[in-house]
């Protein structure tokens, strides 16, 4: 089944998954069928966590990743008339074709030519063999892809396994980009499920049972692995697509990343700082964009996990970083291991959501939970140095007195298998020695300053007098329910309103009176009696510390990462602004810029002020201030305010398109905030909007 157009309310970016995974791996290294066979078995029993359309045989996705089967491979090549050299020297893609041949055929020239342009060869290709006999005339058969190997040889100046794999990666971004943009009538269905000379995935839109009878490579004695993740999609506000099942090239996610929005656009703005001493800014230019659009949240993750690995950190290093543990107010987390993750919060904000990740990268495999451990992995050690980890028991039969270990994820935690060194690396050793490869402590020292300490400032705006208090209400918008109803209640007891959710007033976009620009926003946030999230009583795994100032590359680490100011929450008071505002620090400098435009009837006058506040702010960002303040306090009788969402989402979108986003941090000083929706949307506004 195909992905309609984006009509009515349906976005590709509202996709999310939560499905069944785990993962079964030799501890010693050792590869053999059984673990493949394994795997297999614990696919097939997590049937129930997967799901299917009205027609029966199309499932949502399921799939299996494993190391190169080598003996396996070189058997098969050599019947089809070319050599494989030795394990590591070449890389295997899984490469998702379109049905017409004349398409393939173009593909595959354009794929010949640029191999040559950066330094690869092509060795040849296999056509993968399936029984696609349960499919034929389902949903998932009518968009079955034409499934092929292409072998690539390792060249002479790839000096390690992990070079080779960056320029894999490259060559894939590349040319997946270059064929569905260029080729005709391809219509985006070429996709590299995998290109890599230590692992490769085989999955689909199929159920878990069809797997095993489609995929006839999964039934060979020498297809053999040391280690295998299984997933099974359940698709949640999504459609079925034989590219989006899992597992990916590096994760298989049980879960949602319901920030993956914010998460996405802020890679797009921080990729305009991208360099690294491990890609030529070329290849940095062919790799992007790193999270396209028309994924999952999972694929996006995926896709920002690889090019972390890939520009020099550790896979658990990168899953820290992405995935933190609570950390912020935990007296009981030592003080290394704190430090870190603050270091990397100003470099990164999380990608949220309930998470079970199994991970890998070839050489070792693990899994980690989110902080709130809302998605059960329960894990399983044998006498036979096997290691079962899966989102459910019962996943494989074992034999009790066999069991030397077992166990569960804990909120936070890592499970690591470190198949060379042939053991289990406890979480904290391995959270020890990445929290300790730098000096994150020094480095927040001397670079991070806090809000509360910077100096007073010398002077300050005048607050409105009494009198001039209605006036100020009328111009933002504020209605006589407004005051008695929202603004009452929070200041008489210190709390929100609440109402029932039997509200009948129409939608803004429906309304024929003035609305509030915040209430064409609402539907975007859950109208639901459920309790909010509350950063109080959650205190454990919630925090409101926000950093404000510009960021650095990504891809690197140093002290000036972490050059930010610190704030306790997003909600600054009028004496925490005005520091902001006066500040003189060597690191900081505020530029402020006012939201406000004439008030006349002539045409385009609000355009005109939105294009003058994107230019005043771009030309901060290239006069070196690493702060902007958007205010409207200059409101008079000639000028009106802006609305501060519709000059922060202008200011925003303008600086990503200039690619000066990620060299600023943006504050909004607004008349017209009422209630903590308002201050939501303003933040909604920051992290999401692109």
């Amino acid at each position: 089944m195909r992905n309609p157009n984006e009509v009515g309310l349906y976005r590709k970016e509202f996709e999310h998954d939560a499905c069944g995974i785990g993962f079964v791996a030799s501890l010693k290294g050792i590869k053999s069928h059984r673990i493949v066979q394994d795997s297999i078995k614990m696919l097939i029993r997590m049937d129930h966590r997967g799901a299917c359309g009205c027609d029966p045989n199309s499932g949502d996705g399921a799939g299996v990743l494993v190391q190169l089967p080598h003996e396996f491979f070189l058997e098969e090549t050599s019947s089809l008339g070319f050599a494989l050299p030795s394990l590591g020297n070449y890389g295997v893609g899984m490469v998702f074709f379109p049905t017409d041949e004349i398409l393939i055929k173009e593909c595959k020239e354009v794929i010949e030519r640029k191999t040559k342009k950066l330094g690869l060869r092509v060795l040849g290709y296999r056509t993968v063999p399936v029984d696609n006999s349960e499919i034929t005339g389902a949903d998932s058969g009518n968009t079955e892809p034409s499934i092929q190997q292409l072998f690539i040889e390792r060249p002479a100046d790839c000096a390690s396994e992990i070079d080779f794999e960056r320029k894999l990666y490259v060559f894939r971004q590349y040319v997946s980009k270059l064929l569905n943009e260029t080729i005709s009538g391809l219509d985006n269905n070429f996709y590299f499920a995998s290109l890599s000379c230590r692992t490769i995935i085989y999955k689909g839109m199929l159920t878990t049972m069809q797997v095993p009878g489609y995929f006839l490579d999964l039934f060979q004695e020498n297809f053999t692995s040391a280690l295998a993740i299984v997933h099974s999609r359940f698709s949640t506000n999504t459609f079925p697509e034989w590219k989006l099942a899992q597992p990916f090239r590096f994760i298989a996610h049980n879960g949602e990343i319901n920030t993956v929005k914010g998460n996405s656009s802020w890679m797009q703005a921080q990729s305009a700082l991208f360099s690294s001493k491990y890609f030529t800014q070329e290849e940095l230019d062919m790799i992007l964009p790193v999270c396209s659009l028309g994924q999952s949240d999972s694929a996006i993750l995926d896709n920002a996990i690889e090019l972390l690995y890939l520009t020099g950190r550790s896979l658990p290093h990168v899953m820290m970083m992405l995935i933190p543990e609570a950390w912020d107010g935990n007296e009981s987390m030592k003080k290394y291991k704190k430090d870190f993750y603050e270091y990397h919060a100003a470099m990164m904000e999380p990608w949220d959501g309930p998470a079970s990740i199994s991970f890998t990268d070839g050489k070792m495999i693990g899994a980690t939970l989110d902080r709130n451990g809302l998605r059960p992995s329960r894990y399983w050690v044998t006498s036979d140095d096997h290691v079962i980890m899966a989102s459910e028991a019962g996943v494989l039969d074992l034999d009790p007195a066999t069991i030397v270990s077992k166990g569960r994820l804990q909120p936070g935690k890592m499970f690591v298998v470190d198949m060379e060194q042939g053991r289990i690396i406890p979480d904290e050793e391995l959270k020890e020695k990445i929290c300790q490869q730098q000096p994150y402590g020094e480095w927040l020292l001397n670079n991070k300053i806090r809000v509360e300490d910077l100096p007073e400032a010398g002077s300050e705006y005048r607050q409105p007098k009494a009198i001039e208090l209605v006036s100020r209400q009328q111009i933002f918008g504020f209605t006589t329910e407004d005051i008695r109803i929202v603004l009452a209640q929070m200041a008489e007891t210190g709390k929100e309103a609440l109402g029932s959710m039997g509200i009948d007033t129409p939608l803004a976009v429906l309304s024929e009176k003035a609305q509030h620009l915040s209430s064409y926003f609402k539907q975007l946030f859950a109208q639901v009696t459920n309790p909010p999230i509350d950063p109080i009583r959650e205190r454990m795994v919630m925090s409101l510390l926000s950093d404000i100032g510009g960021l650095s590359n990504l891809l690197e680490e140093s002290p000036s990462h972490c050059r930010q100011i610190e704030i306790q929450q997003p909600v600054l008071r009028n004496r925490e602004v005005e520091k902001i505002r006066w500040i003189d620090h060597e690191n900081f400098q505020t530029k402020s810029i006012h939201m406000t435009f004439r008030a006349s009837e002539d045409e385009g006058v609000l355009k005109r002020a939105l294009d003058r506040i994107n230019q005043y702010a771009e030309d901060a960002v290239d006069d070196g201030y690493s702060i902007i303040l958007l205010t409207d306090r200059g409101i008079d009788s000639s000028h009106a305010p802006i609305p501060s969402l519709l000059a922060l989402a202008s200011v925003h979108n303008h600086l990503i398109r200039t690619k000066k986003r990620a060299k600023v941090g943006i504050i909004i000083e607004a008349g017209g905030c009422l209630g903590n929706t308002s201050f939501c949307y303003i933040d909604w506004i920051r992290r999401e909007c692109s």
